[in-house]
């Protein structure tokens, strides 16, 4: 996205891309369908960053409609999914081919296999170092992204940013799922496979979305995005039936269908398996009309706040996004150039700013690309 931007200005421009094929995120995106922005991307609300201020800049500069306007340009057939989420109908392919043809045709030259070693500044000019060959350039972008999806990431933003003495925000992985802790796993992994529509909380936010059991933890929508504010030895509270207040609804039960015995009300709400399991740990399976109203209050606490502790994370390997990066704290909001060095820029992944799950943070990385692009 940068690499074209700068050829549209007939720069003389290279790509370094250590993959075999380039946009290789773009390419396992979205289940191959590429959620490739939001038409509710809000810099002041979507984003999580050290300095919440830092991607306003460009985000107003480069908007969703804008690259929606390039999606157009090339006969890209697309869709709304849920929440302003925008998919390719067809294959991520495109949004990977619309970019490649972007740039041939403006001349970038894009090198696959070339794996950068290392970037070092002499008299003004860079020299980038590759196993076997070294190229020079007055100006360097770093956009290579975090640590997730380690098959096809890398940490050189990061080497980068040391070498050059750049602070970093701590990396850690983003929209990721959360394991069971060893109390939890041998009682729920044998869920794996169900899900529901839940809300999760910690910290203050709060999700509604997908919550799916697997064998190692919790995943779906709603948990990936929580998992963003989550940290080590947090609880994340989830209600099972966020449609209902529980308590009401329970007591309406209770006066309305007395005979019902409370498993049989709950599996009408949430997946059987899930019930059967917890029956007789969070509540006794007897008939409603028989329950307290204080009895029916704790059965809501067990389904409308479930505490869980997760072990951990699955970390890098399913993460989406990395947190932290580069802190925004070095760069230009204008121009994404280092203040401390000169002719070096970083852009998307690599600096501290993380959106939510579905399509943000592609958005921000064509806002960014764009922006600086235009400034180089």
């Amino acid at each position: 996205m940068c690499a074209f931007y700068a050829g549209n200005k007939n720069l003389n421009v290279l790509v370094l891309e250590k993959n075999q094929k380039a946009g290789m995120k773009i390419l396992i995106s979205g289940g191959g369908r590429c959620n490739f922005t939001n038409l509710s991307a809000d810099p002041r609300e979507h984003y999580i960053s050290q300095n919440p201020h830092f991607c306003i800049s460009a985000m107003r500069r480069y908007s969703p409609s804008n690259f929606i306007e390039l999606v157009e340009k090339h006969g890209v057939a697309y869709h709304e999914k849920i929440l302003g989420q925008l998919f390719c109908d067809d294959s991520s392919k495109q949004i990977q081919a619309m970019l490649l043809e972007e740039c041939e045709r403006v001349g970038v030259d894009i090198r696959l296999n070339s794996r950068v070693r290392n970037v070092v500044k002499r008299s003004g000019s860079f020299n980038v170092e590759l196993d076997g060959a070294s190229f020079s350039a007055s100006k360097v972008v770093v956009a290579c992204g975090g640590l997730s999806l380690p098959k096809i990431a890398s940490d050189l933003a990061y080497s980068i940013a040391n070498h050059f003495d750049l602070q970093l925000v701590p990396p850690r992985a983003g929209l990721v799922p959360l394991t069971w802790n060893s109390g939890d796993k041998p009682f729920f992994e044998s869920l794996s496979g169900i899900s529901f529509t839940g809300q999760v909380s910690c910290n203050g936010y709060s999700f509604d979305g997908g919550v799916l059991f697997t064998h190692r933890g919790l995943s779906g929508p709603a948990i990936l995005q929580i998992s963003s504010y989550w940290r080590e030895g947090d609880s994340i509270f989830i209600n099972c039936l966020p449609n209902n207040n529980v308590l009401d609804w329970l007591l309406e039960q209770r006066e309305t269908k007395p005979q019902n015995r409370l498993s049989t009300l709950l599996r009408n709400q949430l997946p059987r398996r899930f019930v059967d399991k917890v029956a007789g740990k969070w509540f006794e399976d007897t008939k409603i009309g028989s329950y307290s109203p204080k009895q029916l209050n704790k059965v809501t606490e067990c389904f409308a706040n479930w505490e869980f502790r997760p072990g951990g994370s699955e970390g890098y390997r399913t993460a989406e996004v990395t947190l932290g990066g580069i802190s925004t704290d070095e760069l230009s909001s204008q121009t994404f150039e280092c203040t401390k060095v000169p002719g070096l820029y970083a852009i998307g992944e690599a600096v501290d700013v993380t959106g939510w799950l579905g399509g943000y943070n592609f958005q921000w990385a064509w806002a960014s690309a764009y922006c600086c692009a235009k400034h180089l």
